[in-house]
C-alpha cells in the first residue's frame, strides 16, 4: 500500500513564531494532550502561532480504531482528576479567548467520560469567564442522557463530526453509525445549542453523496460545517482515493451556504477546529 503523492496545494508551512513556542511549552508543562499533535493536523503551526489549540481530554488512547484516525488505540488509563484544573490554568496562562475541547472515545467508562467533560468545561469557565468554549464530542453511542451532562455545562458550541457519507461510514468509522451521529446533532440542536459537524473528502464519495450529506445535516439541525481533504496519516490507514482541488472546495462552500448553513469552512487543509473562533458568532 502506497501513500499517494500530494499535490502542490497541500504543501504545509511548518514555520513557527514565538507564540508557537509559548503554546508548546505550556502544554508540556501542564501535561496536556492536543489533537493537533496526535491527529497530525496540517494547521498545527498556524494555529499555535495564533495562540490557539484544541485540547484533547481523557487521555491519548482511544477505545475505537477508525480507518482514518492516527490517534492511538488500546486500553486507556483512568481519567486524570487533575486535568480540569490543569486545563483551566493553561488556558489562563495563554490568555485564550476561544477554546476547543475534544477527546478520544471512552467506551470503557460507564458514562463515556461525560462527567469528566462537564468538569473540564465548568473549571475552564470558572477561571476563564471571558473565554468561549467549543466542544467536539464523540457519539456516546447515541445516549442523550450523557450528551445532556455536557449540555448542562453550557459550552457555546457543540460539534460532532459525521466524518464521511453514509455509504462509506462502515469502512471509515470503526463503531460509529451514520444515523447515530445524526441523532446526536439533532439532540444538540433541539436543546438550542449551536450544532456543528465536519466532513472529510477524498475517501471515494461521489459529489451527489456530498450534497446529500449536506442536506441531511441541515435537516438534523446542523448550522456549521467544515469540509476538508482526508490525508492518509500512515500506510496502515485508508488510502486517499482523490485529492479534491481548492476550486472544488470553494464551490462546495458556496453550495453549502446557499443550502442554508450559517457558516462554512471548506478548503483542502480545513479541519474541525480550523478558525473555530469565527464560528461562535453564529
Amino acid at each position: 500500500m502506497n501513500i499517494k503523492r500530494k499535490p502542490d496545494w497541500l504543501k504545509i508551512d511548518f514555520r513557527s513564531d514565538n507564540n508557537y513556542s509559548i503554546v508548546s511549552k505550556s502544554l508540556k508543562h501542564n501535561c496536556l494532550n492536543t489533537i493537533c499533535v496526535s491527529g497530525r493536523c496540517p494547521n498545527l503551526a498556524e494555529c499555535w502561532s495564533r495562540g490557539t489549540a484544541t485540547f484533547m481530554i481523557l487521555g491519548d488512547v482511544c477505545t475505537r480504531s477508525c480507518g482514518f484516525c492516527n490517534t492511538k488505540t488500546g486500553k486507556p488509563l483512568l481519567p486524570n482528576t487533575e486535568e480540569p484544573q490543569k486545563l483551566a490554568d493553561s488556558i489562563k496562562e495563554l490568555n485564550l479567548k476561544h477554546i476547543v475541547l475534544t477527546s478520544v472515545t471512552r467506551d470503557d467508562l460507564h458514562d463515556g467520560g461525560a462527567g469528566h467533560w462537564a468538569k473540564c468545561i465548568l473549571k475552564i469557565k470558572e477561571h476563564n469567564p471571558q473565554s468561549k468554549i467549543e466542544v467536539l464530542i464523540p457519539d456516546f453511542k447515541g445516549d442523550t442522557n450523557l450528551i445532556d451532562i455536557i449540555i448542562a455545562a453550557q459550552p457555546d458550541i457543540i460539534s460532532h463530526n459525521i466524518e464521511t457519507v453514509r455509504r462509506l461510514t462502515p469502512k471509515v468509522r470503526s463503531a460509529s453509525k451514520f444515523d447515530t451521529s445524526l441523532s446526536v446533532l439533532r439532540h444538540i440542536s433541539n436543546r438550542n445549542i449551536t450544532a456543528k459537524s465536519g466532513l472529510m473528502l477524498g475517501l471515494g464519495e461521489t459529489e451527489q453523496e456530498i450534497l446529500d450529506t449536506m442536506d441531511t445535516l441541515l435537516i438534523n439541525g446542523c448550522k456549521i460545517i467544515t469540509v476538508g481533504q482526508y490525508l492518509q496519516p500512515t500506510k496502515k490507514h485508508l488510502e486517499v482515493e482523490q485529492y479534491v482541488t481548492p476550486e472544488k472546495f470553494a464551490e462546495y462552500k458556496e453550495i453549502a451556504l446557499n443550502k442554508g448553513f450559517k457558516f462554512v469552512e471548506s478548503a483542502p487543509l480545513v479541519r474541525s477546529s480550523y478558525h473555530a473562533e469565527r464560528h461562535v458568532v453564529v
